[in-house]
């Protein structure tokens, strides 16, 4: 499974971040695999946004939930974040990851940094 995120690297406060994770070597409606984003702020270790499930369940970290929405367009076999209302604590690198919830191996991104900033 290859993962790639595509999406600005700039955003200013109070707007949307929007991030697209394109998907290969593997369909994300395929059972046992949760499709996650993940980010690293600065100086910082990860932190754990939320993630859609093969089935299009999603589950979000409860201190950005109320900011964040995953969806999935399985046409393009891509999955998607939203986090709503920035600021520039949010300045991060992130990451979209996939792992098979049996085996619990984790496949990842490259990363991608996203600045806030007016």
């Amino acid at each position: 499974v290859q993962l790639q995120e595509s999406g600005p690297g700039l955003v200013k406060p109070s707007q949307t971040l929007s991030l697209t994770c394109t998907v290969s070597g593997g369909s994300i409606t395929t059972n046992y695999y949760a499709w996650s984003w993940i980010r690293q702020p600065p100086g910082k270790g990860l932190e754990w946004i939320g993630y859609i499930a093969n089935s299009g369940d999603t589950n979000y970290n409860p201190t950005l939930k109320s900011r964040t929405t995953i969806s999935r367009n399985t046409s393009k076999n891509q999955f998607t974040l939203q986090l709503s209302s920035v600021t520039p604590e949010d300045t991060a690198v992130y990451y979209c990851n996939a792992r098979h919830t049996a085996t619990l191996r984790d496949y990842w991104g490259q990363g991608t940094q996203v600045t806030v900033s007016s």
